[in-house]
């Protein structure tokens, strides 16, 4: 297996205000940078979504603004958020773009979608989040069609043991203030493990947490 591995460090993310979006709430990270027409996705978010077409299926609502920042290639967008109150957000920016988006109601262990019928899957700062990685992600699978492929944004555990001493110490409180998210998890561990081959990983940093963004295929 090959990996092409970039590191990057990027122009650093701003977040102004709230017309330029949210990843999710727990992890709000912008998706978006200018304002009205020079609104753009940010390079991560860009990057995450680049070349994508077919139907896509996004875990994860944020407060919906990530919904503008899909590609024109994308012929249907699938949310899935288990909030009432994100996916009533989610419908407000939804109104706005050109491409046709269902939201519907499910979690990572249980995506309210057929079987191989997605060309894509996108989860962006989700998986820290899920008790159970391997099995949202054997989820991911069974609805991605042959070929399809995961696209993710997460953080990582610190490549700096220090750091990854402190991650994992505080993870137990820190999973309880927010929103469950486990800052020590090897992500890329764990979708290794699950039985995706790793075609792309970029390796960045945001407020000084490691971070990958990257595309797999299922084995």
């Amino acid at each position: 297996m090959t990996v092409r591995v970039q590191e990057h460090s990027g122009p650093p993310d701003t977040r102004k205000d709230l017309g330029r979006g949210m990843e999710q709430f727990h992890h709000p990270r912008p998706v978006c940078t200018g304002r009205g027409s020079e609104s753009r996705p940010t390079w991560q978010r860009e990057r995450l979504l680049a070349g994508l077409s077919g139907r896509v299926l996004e875990i994860g609502a944020g407060d919906g603004v990530k919904l503008t920042c899909f590609p024109s290639g994308v012929d249907e967008i699938v949310l899935v958020e288990p909030d009432p109150f994100l996916r009533a957000a989610a419908q407000l920016a939804a109104a706005t773009t050109s491409t046709p988006v269902r939201i519907r109601d499910g979690a990572l262990t249980r995506l309210p979608v057929p079987d191989a019928s997605c060309d894509a899957v996108v989860c962006s700062l989700v998986l820290c989040c899920a008790a159970r990685p391997e099995t949202a992600l054997s989820e991911v699978r069974r609805v991605l069609r042959p070929g399809g492929e995961l696209r993710f944004y997460e953080h990582r555990r610190s490549g700096n043991p220090v750091v990854a001493l402190i991650e994992s110490v505080s993870t137990p409180l820190w999973a309880r203030l927010c929103g469950g998210c486990h800052p020590a998890r090897d992500i890329v561990a764990v979708i290794d493990r699950a039985g995706f081959q790793i075609d792309r990983l970029d390796r960045l940093s945001f407020h000084r947490v490691d971070h990958v963004l990257g595309v797999a295929r299922a084995r």
